[in-house]
């Protein structure tokens, strides 16, 4: 049967989405298990709509989804297409996403109560493009606006709370709670002075200590709207570190949850390879290098962990070459991190633009490897997403 939605919040029902086709008999058991009541079922769809009576059209009909709802729904079971066509899905997908992520820091902000009808459709949508490519909604959601920053992090912290799930193999749960968890980390900003938050330049010390209250302002919202624990905790401590420094509570080690050390680091990484008005984006490869080197700062299974999930040279990295040439990563090659396919467009022997060409570095016949990361600032690059996007 294909369940239209399940009663009770969703921040507390143990899927990543509130409608989908009820196969396995274990999973009406964790309906159970998870407290859930009551069920709307769709007989429109799946094995009941075989079934259905002609005397059964007396009976309540379903209503008609609202454009929350229907975003909720999983896109259409379509062979994945090319990275291009993955990164233009993936661009209307996050165009529409972040007006609803919008929309809830707005309501937290006006005292509101967190529309969990809201959430499904975002996480749900984000967990279907992951599974589809998990380059092309990571890179789109690394570009962002002065004011939209807010909005598409939490949106790229989630995608990334996601794809890192999956490459440390947490179940379904899990991933559901890194999801929710991911996208509303920073949902305490939303209680923060505007001015602050959107300043162009660095924090007083004063200006710091008001913004380092966000994380529990968040956790009380979330605990008010009756999020589950884990939820709640990845946004009290998604600044903790792991050597006791960081903050609120400067806890250490297994201290700080499986949950929150993942999202230790795909904050920090989304927001060091983000445009900000104060500080140019790092290229994503040297923001890995630079991570890797901070110690004390994450979990070092995690974070190697999480190496392999965006890539050693992820979408949009600026590379240096065997053959002189400077090019940008289009693609990740699964089977070998370091052997993406790039279009070189620069020759570092003439410090010239060149006809661009794709180079498939995974490819037998091929003889060039990638020696380095380059930084786009040094060569005065601009706008290099023009070659991938």
């Amino acid at each position: 049967m294909y369940l239209h939605k399940l009663g009770g919040s969703w921040l507390k029902h143990p899927f990543l989405r509130n409608r989908f086709l009820l196969e396995d008999q274990n999973d009406i058991k964790r309906i159970i298990q998870a407290g859930i009541k009551e069920a709307w079922i769709d007989e429109s769809r799946g094995l009941a709509r075989e079934l259905k009576q002609d005397t059964e059209q007396d009976q309540e009909q379903i209503d008609e989804p609202t454009t929350e709802e229907l975003l909720a729904e999983k896109v259409k079971e379509e062979p994945v297409g090319s990275i291009e066509e993955e990164i233009q899905r993936a661009r209307k997908f996050c165009n529409q996403a972040k007006e609803q992520v919008k929309e809830m820091f707005n309501e937290v902000r006006m005292g509101q109560s967190i529309d969990s009808e809201k959430i499904v459709p975002i996480v749900g949508e984000i967990e279907t493009l992951v599974q589809r490519n998990a380059s092309a909604i990571l890179s789109v959601a690394r570009l962002k606006t002065h004011d939209d920053y807010t909005y598409m992090h939490s949106i790229a912290v989630c995608a990334l709370m996601i794809s890192l799930a999956h490459h440390l193999k947490l179940d379904e749960e899990k991933t559901r709670l890194a999801g929710i968890g991911g996208l509303m980390h920073d949902l305490g900003k939303a209680l923060m002075p505007a001015d602050i938050l959107q300043k162009p330049g660095k924090l007083t010390d004063a200006e710091f200590v008001t913004v380092k209250k966000h994380p529990k302002a968040g956790a009380t919202v979330l605990q008010q709207n009756g999020a589950e624990l884990a939820v709640v905790d990845i946004a009290l401590h998604h600044h903790e570190k792991v050597n006791g420094s960081g903050y609120p509570d400067g806890l250490a080690g297994d201290e700080i949850s499986l949950l929150s050390r993942m999202a230790a680091i795909c904050d920090v990484y989304d927001a060091v390879t983000s445009e900000r008005p104060y500080k140019k984006a790092w290229e994503p490869a040297a923001a890995l290098q630079a991570m890797a080197k901070w110690e004390g700062h994450f979990d070092k299974k995690i974070f190697a962990t999480f190496v392999k999930s965006v890539g050693i040279y992820p979408v949009g990295a600026l590379v240096r070459l065997s053959n002189k040439r400077l090019a940008v990563v289009v693609e990740p090659n699964a089977s070998s991190l370091l052997k993406p396919k790039v279009k070189a467009f620069f020759s570092i022997t003439a410090k010239a633009a060149i006809p661009v060409k794709v180079i498939d570095l995974a490819a037998a016949s091929c003889q060039v490897t990638i020696e380095g990361p380059e930084n786009s600032d040094k060569w005065g690059f601009k706008e290099l997403e023009r070659f991938w996007q």
